[in-house]
């Protein structure tokens, strides 16, 4: 594949070039993707071939009205039709979430999928983002983060279940939890795009507990779990006030007539779909253990049908990406531009073996210099440093995992909380991923760094201070310290004298208890400014890399047989 296909990453800032558009640029074979998230057991050949017999018809007439559509996949997922909105992709129905239902503020764990980011910034509203720690994993402690909303005043909260691009798994009772102790928000979703694919739990999708809360919306998507990313369908679940509402938004026809033909194949296709989940399972299973195998390779444990992968020292994640497409025909997905990663980080999708292996040759090629080019990374003792695909990142997410955007909020007057990197748990919340292993491979024992002549530090850069807002002084308001729970006992002691059962807590006191104490937050006086830090804290501006203080467009604005559920796992149609 000839070096000036690698241009088109210089063009897309958001994403991966189209498939379409490196075909076009190469000899009109595309490569091997490792780069979109699809299902590739799904539609079987047999599926494609009826599909291509009826081409003809399928892209002549009108589709059925979105109505007709969502009504037979409900009948499949055994869902209500008055709970459900299809959408032309997630990202439509997440536009229409972000337009109608989110007033002020949006908060997400980084790293995570971009448009739960970019989405409502191109709308001027302040998005307040949770950093994942690398130490732990990258696993999202529900506790810190629930903390942390209410540390920020945040109204509409994001979860991401299994996360992208990681890959972490909530079990259902903790996201459930979750629900109910953010009972006062504007919002809460739980964005299920890839949880088809997850196997730690039986019944993981928290879609029959969302239609009975008044403030949460489920988001699932068709096109990954039915390798057809390109048809673009996915649909959203929620109480009929919620789900009515954003469905009366939508085009009559907002579902094309290859979305529509899917759907009523679905119903003689339920055994094939859920081989094909359990095929990508395996596979996961299998790709993880060659890639850990790689020295200097770290592998996170996923639930997702990909693997969230760092590579050794000092390799730039730019340069293996262009070699590998390059050298050797295959596309990765390198993470230099998602908000919390770095250009250190792939995520690499499950395929079929035979595929892994040519990824995993590749890779021993590009990364230890087996091939005429020579390694794109240094020997491994060196402990060369690496340099990040974008600068926001490297000030989010640095070598200290989270230092760096301490310094931001202390140089903006902050004091936003952030979770501690050093204190995270092995664990997750509800028995999440734990800490992975360097590639599974013994850790060498430390080496003693020899001493330098120190060097003259360039001056510090002054950082760009938001304009301060006037504002009525804030009356401090003391928050009531929630019930706690019993600490263990430092050292042994004896044995207490029986005492009666303590009641159980509520949700949201569960989650205060094991939280840290609350800090006092002024009142809420409306809306915060475009640009202006939350009490003191970053905007998503500032972690960009920008000012903050220019309001973005609101663009897009428009005007006032058996066959899976709906969490992917084999039920009997009724």
């Amino acid at each position: 594949m000839p070096d000036n296909v690698t241009s088109l990453f210089r063009s897309t800032a958001a994403h991966s070039p189209s498939m379409a558009a490196l075909t076009r640029e190469s000899d009109g074979a595309g490569p091997v993707d490792f780069c979109i998230p699809c299902n590739p057991y799904f539609p079987t050949p047999a599926m494609f071939e009826e599909m291509a017999a009826r081409l003809r018809d399928i892209i002549t007439y009108y589709p059925s009205s979105a109505d007709t559509i969502t009504a037979e996949l409900c009948s499949l997922l055994r869902l209500p039709p008055q709970c459900v909105a299809m959408g032309n992709g997630s990202t439509e129905l997440i536009t229409w979430i972000d337009h109608l239902l989110v007033r002020e503020s949006l908060a997400v764990p980084v790293p995570t999928f971009g448009r739960w980011t970019d989405q409502p910034m191109e709308t001027g509203k302040r998005v307040d983002m949770f950093p994942l720690q690398e130490s732990s994993g990258f696993a999202l402690d529900l506790a810190q983060y629930a903390e942390f909303i209410r540390a920020r005043g945040t109204r509409v909260a994001v979860i991401c279940n299994p996360n992208n691009p990681d890959g972490g798994f909530l079990h259902k009772h903790a996201v459930v939890q979750f629900m109910d102790a953010m009972a006062d928000l504007d919002l809460v979703v739980i964005d299920e795009s890839f949880l088809e694919f997850a196997d730690a739990e039986n019944e993981p999708s928290v879609v029959q507990e969302a239609m009975l809360r008044p403030n949460v919306i489920v988001l699932r998507s068709l096109g990954k779990n039915f390798g057809l990313h390109g048809i673009r369908f996915g649909y959203l679940v929620a109480n009929p006030a919620l789900a009515g509402r954003v469905r009366s938004m939508l085009p009559k026809w907002n579902l094309n007539s290859f979305a529509e033909h899917v759907v009523f194949m679905l119903k003689e296709h339920g055994a094939e779909y859920a081989q094909s989940l359990h095929q990508v399972r395996r596979d996961r299973m299998d790709m993880s253990g060659q890639l850990s195998s790689l020295p200097g390779l770290t592998v996170y444990p996923s639930q997702g049908n990909f693997l969230f992968v760092r590579l050794p020292v000092g390799a730039e994640g730019t340069v293996v990406r262009d070699r590998l497409l390059t050298e050797h025909r295959i596309l990765v997905r390198e993470c230099g531009n998602k908000i919390g990663s770095s250009s250190r980080f792939l995520r690499l999708v499950v395929r079929p073996q035979v595929d892994v292996r040519r990824l995993v040759t590749g890779l021993e090629q590009v990364l230890y210099g087996t091939s005429r080019r020579g390694a794109a990374v240094p020997e491994q003792a060196t402990g060369t440093a690496y340099s990040s695909g974008t600068a926001a990142v490297d000030r989010l997410v640095t070598q200290t995992n989270g230092a760096g955007t301490h310094g931001l909020a202390q140089a903006a007057g902050a004091g936003m909380p952030l979770p501690a990197a050093a204190s995270a748990p092995a664990v997750g919340p509800g028995g999440g991923m734990p800490v992975p292993a360097a590639a599974g491979l013994p850790q060498p024992e430390p080496q003693p760094v020899p001493q330098e002549a120190p060097r003259p530090q360039p001056a510090p850069q002054p950082v760009p201070q938001p304009v301060p807002v006037p504002q009525p002084a804030p009356q401090p308001v003391s928050v009531p310290q929630p019930q706690q729970l019993p600490q263990p006992a430092a050292y042994p002691e004896p044995a207490p004298q029986p005492a009666p059962a303590a009641p159980p807590l509520a949700p949201a006191a569960a989650f205060a208890a094991t939280a840290p104490a609350p800090m006092q937050v002024p009142p809420t006086t409306g809306p915060t400014p475009p640009g202006v830090p939350a009490r003191g804290g970053l905007t998503a501006a500032q972690v960009r890399g920008t000012d903050g203080l220019s309001m973005a467009p609101a663009t897009g604005w428009p005007g006032a047989q058996s066959w899976p559920d709906a969490a992917g796992m084999g039920q009997a149609a009724g």
